[in-house]
């Protein structure tokens, strides 16, 4: 039965969505009235929804369970029933290769190198699905949850969306929810939903005293661990309308490849290996590959709460795998995911100093289900000197926070109070130049939306093409960085090298989409794009480009600078020859000679920088090609004298 009967005139309401790996949510505040947020159960009472979809045999397959039941029956449907398909969001094969061994469905390559689920068919040819399709399923359900608990059709969302996932993955959710009829309004990050549902609390917990207060979210779920750290300002109480609780996030950092799915594959790796030395050597069919990973995932749950479980698999055959393993065990076998996330949780307290100023962390706060993990917790509280903050439910806060941003984008707020919403980007964007290197336009953790702009020109003669390869990450050289996306503005006319003038512009929306935006001023050729790559970060590269910035960060200075004064060099022996060449017998011999000695000698320069730029001063290629502009300066001088005398118009005749 529906939960509320909405007037008339009330606006269409819009959900927040929590699309997990493991369990998905969907919540509302402030309507058809002011209300808090809270979460909208099934027909049955159940807050949660496993992101699990069975199909069937048919050709093409069709969903035919979902949720808990899809779940129950995934040991008699190995083949047919996706699980944690939001590990595969808007990435490539490749990015996916390390989850492979443990997914009881087969993952193929899809176009543009994407991972794509094979289903089986009764006709025995594999029917293939996108991630997207199958997070659609689930999408569309929760939109059907909400709509019989509201009695009113629900058609907007407000979807969150791990704060690491980069243009790909938050373009592949976007889809998703376009497939289950759903607008979605807004993408937000994963912690800062979680903060906006801590908000909620916050007067209470401050009292009078409403001075800015920085907190930490620490969310680690079933496939993705974010951390971000922010500054929560309350408003005053007043009658200004305008007055709003403001939610800053300082900095973030993470991993989209590390939650609790990791956790249990810890586990089935251990079950594995243990079997084999036991058994010898076997193969483990889908069936056996999902009974383990269910052994698995109890097994965690369990040592939660106590310091051992018992584990009793029976393989057939008479042979019986038994054995007790301690939470002590347990912790030595995570142990090393568990120090993936504090190293980010390092990162991220470095970048944010930058902004605390004297502000002292005022609470640490636990999303996500893998939270619940005793040595996930002893070691947040290590880290930040704090007790964690477990007031909120870890399993819901997210979905609540989506909910509380859904509500101020709909024009209500809770308690009549407003929130400013103020994200960041998570790594660099930018243009690979002539010669390799990254030119950022935005910095990381810069606050969304953001733009910004830059100047670009030709560096060969009648181009009437300019190709832009917009990048990603933290080091200086396009190689290093990872590539979004390549688009072409055509149809330039085509001029002298240097002579066009494009504007390239980023603009970064709310959502964390990118927007790239150029134009070539002196004929007005303009081009839009939205960037939409084939597959996303792997978590590997995202550690990678972080970390390596640091470590080669003076190197990466001097290759960025070499790369460019390569570009800016040979666009000024590309003039400078041409000069020699117009003019002829009027420049000087002496004059041509030292020109062309300075022209050969940085000819050599660049050559052996292209080659390896480490065997190149920068500073002494940039003093030759200072001294070679000087000295062609002459030329400039005789153009000018050489077209006046061209234009002077002949004596008359006596």
């Amino acid at each position: 039965m529906p939960s509320a009967t909405p007037h008339p005139s009330t606006p269409d309401p819009i959900v927040g969505i929590d699309l997990g790996t493991t369990n998905s949510l969907v919540a509302i505040a402030n309507w058809p009235t002011l209300s808090p947020p809270h979460i909208l159960n099934d027909a049955k009472g159940r807050a949660m929804l496993p992101s699990v979809v069975r199909f069937d045999l048919s050709s093409p397959p069709r969903p035919v369970e979902l949720g808990f039941e899809a779940r129950q029956s995934a040991l008699l449907h190995p083949l047919s029933t996706v699980a944690s398909v939001k590990r595969l969001m808007g990435r490539s094969i490749a990015d996916a290769a390390a989850d492979l061994p443990y997914l009881s469905f087969q993952v193929v390559q899809g176009p543009g190198n994407t991972a794509r689920v094979a289903l089986p068919t009764a006709s025995g040819a594999p029917h293939i699905v996108s991630p997207q399709e199958v997070s659609a399923i689930i999408l569309r359900a929760l939109r059907e949850q909400a709509s019989a608990q509201l009695g009113v059709p629900v058609t907007k969302a407000v979807v969150t969306v791990p704060a690491y996932f980069d243009d790909a993955q938050r373009q592949a959710t976007r889809d998703a929810g376009r497939l289950a009829g759903l607008d979605v309004v807004r993408i937000i990050n994963e912690p800062t939903a979680a903060a906006l549902a801590y908000g909620l609390g916050l007067r209470q917990l401050a009292g009078a005293d409403l001075n800015p207060r920085v907190v930490v979210v620490f969310d680690l779920g079933g496939g993705t661990f974010d951390v971000s750290i922010l500054r929560i300002t309350p408003a005053p109480d007043s009658a200004d309308a305008t007055a709003a609780d403001c939610f800053q996030v300082l900095s973030t950092s993470g991993d989209t490849h590390l939650g609790g799915d990791d956790f249990d594959q810890t586990l089935v790796a251990l079950f594995t290996r243990e079997i084999t030395e036991r058994f010898g050597p076997m193969t483990f069919p889908p069936e056996t590959l999902q009974a383990l990973r269910q052994f698995a995932e109890a097994t965690k749950i369990k040592l939660s709460d106590t310091e051992q479980a018992a584990i009793r698999i029976d393989l057939g055959q008479g042979r019986i795998y038994d054995r007790t393993i301690t939470r002590v065990e347990y912790e030595s076998l995570i142990a090393p995911l568990v120090d993936r996330a504090i190293d980010c949780c390092t990162r991220a307290l470095r970048d944010a100093k930058k902004q605390m100023h004297a502000e002292e962390i005022a609470a640490v706060i636990l999303v996500g289900g893998a939270t619940r993990t005793p040595l996930v917790r002893a070691r947040v509280q290590a880290a930040f000197g704090l007790e964690p903050y477990t007031a909120l439910n870890p399993d819901e806060v997210v979905a609540l926070g989506a909910a509380v941003q859904a509500s101020v984008l709909a024009g209500s707020s809770s308690g009549g109070r407003k929130s400013l919403l103020l994200d960041v980007v998570p790594l660099s964007l930018g243009l690979e130049t002539v010669g390799g290197a990254m030119a950022k336009l935005i910095i990381r953790n810069s606050t969304v939306p953001c733009r910004a702009s830059e100047r670009f020109s030709t560096s060969v003669d009648n181009q009437t093409g300019i190709t832009l390869n917009v990048l990603q990450g933290e080091r200086e050289m396009a190689a290093d960085c990872r590539s979004l996306g390549t688009f072409e503005l055509k149809g330039i006319p085509p001029m002298p090298a240097g002579i066009p003038k494009l504007l390239v512009e980023f603009a970064v929306d709310a959502s964390g989409i990118l927007t790239v935006h150029a134009v070539e001023e002196r004929s007005g050729k303009r081009l839009r794009a939205q960037i939409v790559p084939n597959h996303g970060l792997s978590p590997d590269e995202v550690d990678r480009l972080e970390r390596e910035s640091f470590i080669n960060a003076r190197d990466d200075m001097i290759r960025h600078r070499v790369a460019d004064l390569i570009t800016n060099t040979k666009l000024d022996l590309h003039w400078i020859t041409r000069q020699l060449d117009k003019l002829g017998p009027v420049v000087p011999a002496d004059l041509r000679a030292d020109l062309t000695t300075r022209i050969d000698a940085l000819r050599a320069m660049i050559t052996a920088a292209s080659a390896d730029y480490k065997t190149i001063d920068p500073n002494a290629l940039h003093q030759a090609k200072e001294a070679l502009d000087r000295a062609s300066m002459r030329l400039h001088e005789l153009s000018i004298a050489q077209s006046l005398q061209s234009d002077t118009p002949p004596s008359p005749k006596p």
